[in-house]
């Protein structure tokens, strides 16, 4: 029992090795990832034949993620209110980031709406030979999303302080663009 479970810890150790090595196909495998989870889902809404909750696939430039691709999903059926969103980005191959959020949105017309939330957004760095570096940050998010109601085309922009334990970077902001559905 104990040689398997050496075994199993020394194949994960080779992956996550190949895996700091080849990072631009660790980038790749995580947006077909993302596509392959969004295509079921939409294969869900399909079948079903009705898609209550708003969702969307959006790339951020700025930002929580730096330069990141997201899903952002309400939890509710009426397209605005608490919602969250996951994603990841970075600079290749020396930077990831994973930005993690909750948000509220609210909006008269259902095609404009104001934004804001707050979240965390994990890094994993390898700044040179001496091993990766990894740690968080806090942020917040205050914005405009052009997001119409029926899907389509979606922007974004948005206000984006962030908190680390150096103090506060209040001027920081990002705009996306994407697809909702």
């Amino acid at each position: 029992m104990e040689k398997e479970y050496i075994n199993i810890i020394c194949i994960f150790k080779e992956a996550i090795d190949y895996l700091k090595i080849n990072h631009m196909k660790k980038y790749i495998f995580s947006i077909l990832v993302l596509v392959f989870v969004t295509n079921s889902l939409q294969a869900q809404e399909n079948f079903t034949g009705s898609n209550p909750y708003a969702k969307s696939i959006f790339f951020e430039l700025g930002g929580p993620g730096l330069a990141s691709v997201n899903y952002d999903m309400r939890f509710n059926n009426t397209g605005k209110g608490l919602g969250f969103r996951a994603g990841i980005g970075g600079v290749a191959p020396y930077l990831t980031t994973f930005p993690l959020g909750l948000n509220y949105i609210a909006s008269r017309d259902n095609k404009n709406f104001f934004e804001f939330g707050a979240g965390l957004t994990v890094i994993s760095a390898n700044a040179d030979e001496s091993g990766l570096f990894s740690g968080t940050f806090g942020h917040t998010t205050l914005g405009y999303r052009l997001q119409p109601k029926d899907g389509g085309f979606t922007f974004r922009a948005s206000l984006n302080p962030v908190f680390v334990s150096e103090g506060v970077f209040p001027f920081y902001a990002g705009f996306g663009f994407g697809w909702k559905f």
